[in-house]
């Protein structure tokens, strides 16, 4: 299911639930192993809220990461670790929420035991026959390939695939991994066979009429029933460029970006970076004093021309974090661990504070807060000639920070910018408020763990 316009797995979504009523539950038992206190639910809440926070930005939550016990054990410390110190620092400026003594760290120590167990005992459950979704896939073209290679790869309890259906004049009884158990023709009786659930069917090449009645019968007896293509963009987060059509660009009911829509994100925009321009100052100033001391006393700012929306050239400012003769033979590729980039350019990049000035760019309006990065225009050049749709991201203004950004790393080559013009047309097709705020939420995770920094 989708839920913010992400993928999450039902079992994810169980869990996420359960936990939360664990959490809760280990500190009112904490609380009731002391006697009577004057602790109140508005006094959980907001620790167990935090508590679950930490789960989520410590990748609890992600189920093909966490796949043993032991990565469990570690990554719930680390989030008990940071859920004490948050909580220490907030009941200090905040004594009345405090859950006063042993009690909070009685219930971490609860919650060390509980979880673990619990998830194991779930592991159990979910793997039996009645909450694992049965899958078949039609057709063996690049989408339905891509989907059954997806569900395969991150190894989610919640869905099982057990083969293709495929009408090729030579059929093969294999495709990787996977049986290809028969023709169209012998959908209904597969579907009753194998208990099937879901049906992702290759629609843009097989539209037999044989097809389509077997796929609309399985439909009304409670299978569903969804594109490859479709289904290969809600689970991934991105867009099948090889299966978009110039159709599905003008019919779609994304890639549609209203008046209304536009005028909201320009007052989020100023908005938030207004009020991080004041929060930040502080931080803006060191950073500025940093670069210059370190730096030679040199220029603090970069300024470099981008192209921004509708294909428009604007300069982005940044602090500098790389040589002054970084690009005396010419321009480049950022690349993993650049060696241009100065002893201090390497820390402002790891903390992003070298993104700061970009607020900026927004206030003028070059930039949104979110949105695709903005590309320089003489790489732009190349890959709009070498990339389908590449243009496309330029109907929407680029972004300090955006969905390709916490989903992917650096573009460095022409088959990473491919990747990650997936991600940024996904961005545009579900452009909406609550999407933006949780890639926000996303950045925050990403500038706590350095990932994706350069």
């Amino acid at each position: 299911m989708q839920l913010f316009k992400r993928n999450v797995s039902p079992h994810e979504l169980i869990l996420f639930a359960v936990e939360m009523m664990v959490i809760c539950a280990a500190m009112v038992v904490a609380i009731r192993l002391h006697g009577p206190s004057g602790t109140w639910p508005w006094q959980i809440l907001p620790a167990a809220a935090l508590c679950q926070l930490c789960l989520y930005y410590n990748d609890v939550y992600d189920l093909t990461l966490v796949q043993s016990g032991r990565e469990l054990l570690v990554r719930l410390v680390q989030a008990a670790g940071a859920a004490s110190i948050i909580l220490g620092v907030l009941y200090l400026a905040v004594p009345s929420i405090a859950v006063q003594g042993l009690p909070f760290v009685q219930s971490l120590a609860i919650l060390l035991v509980a979880i673990p167990a619990g998830r194991a005992l779930f592991t159990h459950i979910a793997r039996t026959s009645l909450l694992v979704d049965q899958v078949l896939i039609v057709g063996t073209g690049q989408a339905p390939r891509e989907v059954a290679r997806e569900l395969q790869t991150r190894d989610d309890p919640a869905y099982h695939v057990v083969g293709y259906v495929d009408d090729a004049p030579e059929p093969r009884a294999t495709l990787g991994s996977l049986p290809v158990l028969g023709g169209t023709r012998d959908l209904g009786a597969l579907i009753e066979r194998h208990n099937i659930r879901w049906i992702v069917a290759d629609l843009r090449v097989h539209r037999s009429r044989t097809l389509i009645d077997a796929l609309v019968r399985a439909k009304l007896s409670g299978t569903r029933v969804e594109d490859a293509a479709t289904a290969y963009e809600r689970l991934t987060g991105k867009i099948l460029l090889e299966a978009l059509r110039p159709s599905a660009l003008l019919l779609a009911d994304g890639f549609r970006v209203s008046r209304g829509r536009r005028a909201i994100k320009r007052v989020a925009d100023i908005a938030l970076s207004l009020g991080m321009i004041v929060v930040a100052a502080p931080v803006i100033a060191l950073t500025a004093l940093a670069v210059w001391l370190f730096c030679g006393r040199r220029e603090v700012l970069y300024r470099q021309e981008r192209v921004g929306q509708h294909g428009r050239p604007f300069t982005l400012y940044k602090f500098r974090s790389m040589r002054i003769d970084a690009e005396a033979a010419g321009p480049v590729w950022a690349r993993q661990k650049d060696d241009r980039v100065t002893p201090i350019g390497r820390v402002i990049r790891l903390t992003r504070l070298d993104e700061l000035p970009q607020l900026w760019n927004v206030l003028r309006g070059d930039m949104s807060f979110v949105g695709p990065r903005p590309e320089r225009p003489v790489f732009v050049e190349p890959l709009s000639k070498q990339i389908p749709f590449y243009d496309l991201r330029h109907a929407v203004k680029p972004g300090i920070t955006g969905w390709a950004q916490v989903r992917y790393r650096y573009a460095d080559s022409i088959e990473s910018a491919n990747e990650k013009l997936r991600y940024d047309l996904y961005y545009i097709k579900h452009l909406s408020a609550v999407f933006d705020l949780t890639i926000v939420v996303d950045t925050v995770k990403i500038i706590l763990f350095q990932r994706g920094s350069q």
